[in-house]
This record gives structure tokens, C-alpha cells and sequence, in this order.
């Protein structure tokens, strides 16, 4: 799984396999899902990620899991 940003495209990508993209589709107004070739998600794009989010700090990501069961 691998987050990435871009600023000069001003867009967050979450990618959850290295497999490509077979089909895109926008869920919502610049939020974009990606499919494999078996329709599974293989990742997320969110645009316009500093007009959503203002102010947020890109350089810093927190990680957090939370164990099975504690929800």
C-alpha cells in the first residue's frame, strides 16, 4: 500500500496493489476509484486535495492500526 501526493496536480493517490488500472471511475466529484483487470479497487485518487482539506500538512502522515476487535 503506498500514499501518494502530488502537489503540482494537487491530488492524494492511495494505492492498494502495483497491478494497472483496467477502468476509473469517479465515485464523486474528483474522487476517483481504480479497478484491475478482475474489477477489484486497486486504488483511490482525491483531487483539489488542498481546497478539501486546507491547511492539512502534507509532509507528515500518521499510521495507525487499529487491532481486530476494537472497534
Amino acid at each position: 500500500m503506498t500514499l501518494k501526493i502530488d502537489h503540482e496536480a494537487d491530488a492524494l493517490y492511495l494505492s492498494l496493489k502495483d497491478d494497472a488500472a483496467s477502468e476509473s471511475e469517479e465515485i464523486a466529484p474528483g474522487i476517483v476509484v481504480d479497478y484491475g483487470a478482475n474489477g477489484e479497487i486497486i486504488g483511490i485518487e482525491m483531487l483539489y486535495i488542498s481546497k478539501r482539506a486546507p491547511g492539512i500538512d502534507t509532509q507528515r502522515l500518521v499510521f495507525e492500526t487499529i487491532p481486530v476487535g476494537a472497534a
